[in-house]
């Protein structure tokens, strides 16, 4: 779009400066404070200067999104890398989780009948609070990911 664009805008100055030709031809004196010129095409001398700067725009332009695309993609690149190390912490707490869960069926399964209430209660208090803390972090890194990604 940009290129379509400057193209359009270039092919227009051209064709200004070809019907004003003669115009743009006329000698003028041109004086930049410790040099006097005359007999200076200044209106040719205006339309080259014009067209340099949209080119040099262009090119700015250019630079400036690809420094934007490469923002983009390290900015992918570090979710990427965070997204992995968050799957590896999930994955250590489930095996903390089942191990942990284990443990405590185990020692339901060889209790006393009056501590086994005690111990479920407990136990489904402990699943609870961890359910509500991977809740939490989910939350945080949906909202991280929203404000990053817009």
């Amino acid at each position: 779009m940009r290129t379509a664009l400057l193209i359009v805008i270039l092919v227009l100055g051209g064709l200004f400066a070809f019907l004003n030709r003669h115009a743009l031809m006329f000698p003028h004196t041109l004086n930049l404070g410790f040099v006097t010129y005359t007999a200076v095409p200044l209106g040719l001398i205006l339309l080259v200067a014009a067209g340099i700067l949209a080119l040099i725009f262009y090119f700015w332009a250019g630079v400036s999104s690809l420094r934007a695309q490469a923002d983009t993609a390290r900015l992918l690149r570090d979710m990427e890398t965070l997204r992995v190390s968050l799957d590896s912490q999930e994955g250590s707490r489930f095996a903390q989780l089942q191990t942990h869960l284990d443990e405590r069926f185990r020692v339901l399964g060889s209790g006393t009948p009056d501590r086994s209430g005690e111990e479920v209660a407990a136990l489904t208090a402990r699943i609870d609070a961890l359910q509500r803390d991977m809740n939490v972090q989910l939350a945080q890194i949906d909202d991280y990911l929203k404000r990053r990604l817009g």
